[in-house]
């Protein structure tokens, strides 16, 4: 199996990019494709390893960036990163992508380049989300669609449902639809004629009803399913209140020598509470619906978290996830 990441995507590109792919090689056995600057990519690997078995490199000279308008940019910068990345997934030269980079480019990439699968109108993006009671939850779609039908929605919730059980080992995954309330009925058309679809749908789902905002981080569900507008709002909201609570806490905690004491008490707890919240534990968000897997990874992807993409995308082709989307379209 091999892996093609964009080794020009993301903040730490592509030192930590380059080193994320050296751990994954060796922890995981799988073959890696780094695309980008051949000479740059070569000088990290002088410095980190001396072992170059499984490890390619695609070179590429251009860079897409987020100021590139994604759609324009995957037409102009053939010999970008990203680009030579996804065309060897296309062409069979890789089985999967890994990038850091820009969202809209690799987003617009997975569609135009490697494709839908057959039945899939949109693919959706679908991040992992912490609980407080340990573990994840997907939130599916995320932003890759900010208009949607029901239909969508429901192929949304057919395709995570897929993902949890053979990725994330969950047995019956717990589906529900974002909305403004919990009782049936509730919420705008969509939401509505979503709800009549997931709960008469003719697959086996586990489908749980409406769930509210405030109850996604109480692990009350293991499939969130909205559509993109409503999905990219949750999550910039979950993410930008950590941040801010935890910027808060360390304000507070160090503005006089008593807080300073009890800071350094609670210092363990306050760690194990961010760590909950930490990306590079699960890698990426899975671009659900085209015809081979597409990890997302964090903007400020470390080597761990790009480690943990790759692995990611490893048993998401061993599980056989689009093969099992394709099957489950047919049958719906």
């Amino acid at each position: 199996m091999k892996i093609v990441v964009d080794a020009m995507g993301g903040d730490n590109a592509p030192d930590l990019i380059v080193k994320g792919c050296i751990l994954a090689r060796d922890e995981y056995n799988v073959g890696v494709i780094l695309s980008g600057k051949e000479q740059e990519i070569k000088k990290i690997l002088e410095s980190n390893t001396t072992n170059y078995k499984n490890i390619d490199i695609l070179n590429a000279d251009e860079i897409i960036t987020n100021e590139d308008k994604p759609v324009l940019a995957l037409r102009r910068k053939k010999n970008s990163s990203l680009v030579k990345a996804l065309n060897a997934v296309k062409n069979n030269d890789a089985d999967a992508i890994v990038s850091a980079g820009s969202t809209g480019a690799l987003l617009s990439g997975g569609l135009l380049v490697i494709g839908r699968i057959e039945g899939i109108e949109r693919p959706a993006l679908a991040p992992l989300i912490p609980s407080m009671k340990g573990g994840f939850s997907m939130l599916i779609d995320s932003g890759a669609n900010v208009d949607c039908k029901s239909n969508f929605l429901y192929d949304f919730a057919i395709m995570a449902d897929i993902y949890m059980k053979k990725v994330m080992n969950i047995s019956s995954p717990r589906i529900a639809l974002a909305n403004i309330g919990a009782e049936k009925g509730k919420g705008n058309k969509l939401t509505i004629e979503t709800y009549e679809l997931l709960e008469k749908s003719v697959l086996p789902i586990n489908f749980c009803g409406n769930i509210e905002a405030r109850e996604i981080l109480r692990g009350e569900a293991d499939i969130i399913v909205c559509d993109g507008f409503v999905g990219n709002m949750i999550l910039k909201t979950l993410e930008g209140t950590v941040k801010e609570i935890m910027s808060g806490l360390k304000e507070e905690l160090t503005s006089s020598f008593v807080s300073k004491v009890g800071g350094a008490l609670i210092k363990p707890s306050l760690r194990n509470f961010k760590n909950k919240f930490d990306y590079s534990e699960h890698g990426g968000a899975p671009l659900l619906g085209v015809k081979a897997p597409v990890i997302k990874a964090h903007g400020s992807s470390d080597e761990i978290a790009i480690k943990n993409a790759i692995r990611q995308a490893k048993v998401f082709c061993d599980s056989r996830v689009n093969n099992l989307i394709e099957e489950s379209i047919m049958r719906r």
